[in-house]
């Protein structure tokens, strides 16, 4: 089951470029990382660097006041590129729960509700109003309430925010594909025992050559025993 996501009260850290792809949130070279493993430390490994692989200073996350914020809001077409689902692991686990932007690569956002990350699209106008309080103001604290659908920003200004219902809800209760599915265990498991009875000649689609190569198929409650040759 995946992190819930209802209130979230943070520093907020701006992030003023265009079009970051995800290869630039996370490089292709670490693709390969098991999922066990902390994608954080892959977070814009190379745009976060100076030409001689240190930390550069001046990066918006490198920071002292930004190093454990968790809201970012960043500029148009946010995670554009390939459909590497790696890119939101890296956001996740160095601590972003929420990137609020113009526009997102589509990808990229459906990727970030599956995994307890919120998406937030607003106007430009909105985002620019946003950075400018956060550059000016004393702190950089934004509050997101996703059940009210409002963004709470430091100068005591709020923000609606539109998101699909359904999305909203699986965010709120923590429920990713494979929660949805069991929530419905029990009735696919009727509809496999009734299915069974009505229709027993659909088992035959499991002793074809593409079956399991054992003596036997276990499909849930039904065990077809295959003759020997």
């Amino acid at each position: 089951m995946m992190e819930a996501f209802k209130k979230l009260d943070s520093t907020a850290a701006s992030l003023q470029v265009a079009n970051i792809d995800t290869d630039q949130i996370i490089p292709a070279r670490f693709l390969k990382t098991p999922r066990s493993t902390n994608h954080g430390e892959f977070l814009f490994h190379d745009i976060r660097r100076n030409s001689s692989g240190e930390l550069d200073p001046n990066f918006i996350l490198n920071t002292p006041e930004n190093k454990q914020t968790q809201i970012l809001v960043a500029d148009t077409n946010f995670g554009c590129g390939s459909s590497r689902e790696s890119a939101v692991y890296a956001l996740f686990d160095a601590g972003i729960r929420c990137v609020i932007a113009p526009s997102f690569g589509d990808i990229f956002y459906n990727n970030s509700i599956k995994n307890g990350l919120l998406p937030i699209e607003l106007d430009r106008n909105e985002i620019e109003d946003i950075w400018q309080i956060l550059k000016t103001a004393n702190n950089t604290r934004i509050e997101v309430d996703l059940k009210n659908q409002t963004i709470h920003l430091p100068n005591g200004k709020n923000i609606n925010f539109q998101i699909d219902p359904f999305r909203k809800q699986t965010l709120i209760e923590g429920m990713d594909d494979i929660d949805l599915t069991l929530k419905y265990r029990q009735l696919i498991e009727d509809h496999e025992t009734s299915n069974a009875v009505e229709r027993p000649w659909i088992c035959l689609l499991y002793t074809s050559d593409a079956a399991d190569e054992g003596l036997c198929v276990d499909l849930g409650r039904r065990r077809i025993i295959k003759k020997k040759n």
